[in-house]
């Protein structure tokens, strides 16, 4: 139990953070708001309710009396040991009398937490979660970190829960088209359904590769659990190529996976997206497999990887060699399957399988021709509600481009988990006519070699840097400037500074380069 006191009253709460277990002693209070040190979630402290994500349960609350100059907490010990529920308030469940559908077309977590925010809200209609997907919606950083585990480990709601809440979930049923007039939805299958508010969330698919023999055996995406388990196999014990010098390649961790047998953690797709420096490839021996690995592609990280220290330098003292202005140009084959890869500048190197990891695309295709409002690479564009230009429209996730505060409200896409699911939970209160604007900061975090890297604000276009700590001790802050002002911030081992920036973010608050230094 963790014992909060602000001002002059007390409150009781569930210790540890649900999203991961992180001690919620540790975090950032502010008012009546605890955020986790560690990924950014936030609780109202008399309620327990979640004010960010990511989140998906509540913490527990109890009852606390002040007697005597003494604070006494009441709890059930069954309480204690169960965990965090989903919501306090009572969810009234499906309604066959309310003849109202909303249609969520994608199943990760901005169209799973869109669905739970209607129900919490009182929506008794019925909701259909509609997705291409094999599986009910599951932690898909897992796919990168936990590669032996099976896709029901990583589920985040169990098909139960879903039925319970009155969700109905349509697996493998990808949509093809959307008549907006009609207000219908047509699947690959050869169904439609019709709706009254849409909800697109079909999230964005990486990039294939563009270069000779991109279609042989054994180039691989990771994008499914199914994907993950078959990197894992593939690779172990043979050389592997990861392209992509972003998150994506460098998460490739040749340790020892939790149950000691060889094995790496590869790549996921890249969730931060922003200030990429062109020109880079590397080089990455596999302790925990035989032969060795190597990454390349024209983009590196941003500031982190430009300076000595950090990913950079722990990525050099593992063996990485960097192989600036180098880029991918062929794939040779035996077989049938991927043999070696060849880069512009003649060399090459043994590959039996090769991932790819060059950064995503908004799934929206299915949309080409119609009316609804796109950028040039294809994601939608909203509002701050998440409403499209097209009526009883919204969208979420990966898939759109919305209105950053941080940025004064430029348009731009920033594929993080957190985001998503605020965006999800912005949706549903719009979909409900409540006028609810997205007010989230946005929140990332990674791990390389045992070492958790927190990313918080959005950083694109930043023109100056201000460094607290020191680099070379890998213990550090960074705050990114734009127009003299903070508008994201990174850290290594400096827990919680970047939740408290986060913090200080979403209040509204400026912190000048001035106050930075």
């Amino acid at each position: 139990v963790l014992l909060v006191r602000n001002r002059k009253e007390f409150s009781a709460l569930g210790s540890k953070c649900p999203h991961s277990g992180a001690p919620l002693s540790k975090g950032v209070l502010r008012g009546e708001r605890l955020r986790c040190p560690w990924h950014g979630a936030c609780f109202n402290i008399r309620t327990g309710d979640i004010e960010e994500y990511p989140s998906l349960d509540c913490i527990s609350c109890f009852k606390v009396t002040v007697e005597g100059g003494k604070v006494f907490v009441t709890a059930k010990k069954k309480v204690l040991t169960l965990p965090a529920i989903t919501e306090h308030k009572q969810h009234l469940g499906r309604c066959l009398l309310n003849q109202n559908t909303m249609l969520l077309l994608g199943g990760g977590v901005a169209a799973l937490v869109c669905a739970e925010t209607l129900r919490q809200e009182g929506f008794t209609g019925r909701i259909i979660m509609a997705t291409k997907e094999k599986h009910v919606p599951y932690d898909k950083s897992k796919l990168s970190k936990e590669m032996d585990l099976k896709a029901e480990d990583i589920y985040l709601r169990k098909p139960e829960f879903l039925d319970a809440q009155g969700i109905e979930f349509w697996a493998e049923k990808e949509a093809v088209s959307v008549d907006f007039q009609k207000q219908k939805v047509h699947f690959v299958d050869g169904s439609s359904q019709k709706y009254h508010q849409l909800l697109i969330a079909t999230g964005s698919h990486a990039n294939f590769l563009q270069v000779p023999g991109a279609d042989l055996q054994n180039v691989c995406l990771l994008q499914t659990p199914e994907d993950s388990s078959k990197i894992l196999e593939l690779a172990t014990g043979r050389n592997l190529v990861v392209v992509g010098a972003s998150f994506v390649g460098t998460r490739l961790d040749p340790d020892q996976d939790c149950k000691g047998k060889p094995g790496f953690q590869g790549p996921a797709r890249d969730t931060n997206g922003t200030s990429l420096q062109s020109g880079a490839a590397a080089e990455l021996p596999a302790w925990g497999l035989a032969g060795y690995s190597c990454f390349y592609s024209r983009t590196a990280w941003n500031f982190l990887m430009n300076t000595q220290t950090s990913p950079f330098q722990m990525l050099q003292n593992k063996g990485v060699k960097f192989h600036m202005k180098s880029e991918l140009c062929e794939l040779k084959g035996k077989d049938g399957k991927v043999a070696e890869a060849v880069l512009a500048n003649g060399e090459k190197f043994p590959a039996d399988v090769v991932v790819v990891g060059t950064g995503s695309t908004p799934s929206s295709a299915f949309l080409k021709g119609t009316s609804i409002a796109r950028d040039d690479k294809g994601a939608i564009l909203v509002d701050l509600h998440m409403q499209t230009n097209i009526p009883n429209v919204f969208a979420a996730g990966d898939v759109v481009s919305f209105p950053v505060v941080l940025l004064n409200r430029e348009q731009s896409s920033i594929h993080h988990q957190q985001v998503a699911e605020a965006h999800g939970h912005c949706a549903a209160l719009n979909m409900l006519k409540k006028g609810k604007e997205l007010h989230t900061v946005p929140f990332f975090w990674t791990t390389l070699f045992g070492k958790s890297i927190r990313y918080a604000g959005c950083g694109k276009g930043y023109t100056d840097t201000v460094v607290k700590g020191s680099l070379e001790q890998q213990k550090f802050l960074i705050f990114y400037i734009r127009d003299g002002l903070v508008t994201a911030a990174a850290s290594l081992n400096c827990d919680p500074m970047v939740s408290l920036i986060a913090e200080v973010l979403y209040l509204g608050k400026k912190i000048s380069k001035e106050e930075a230094e």
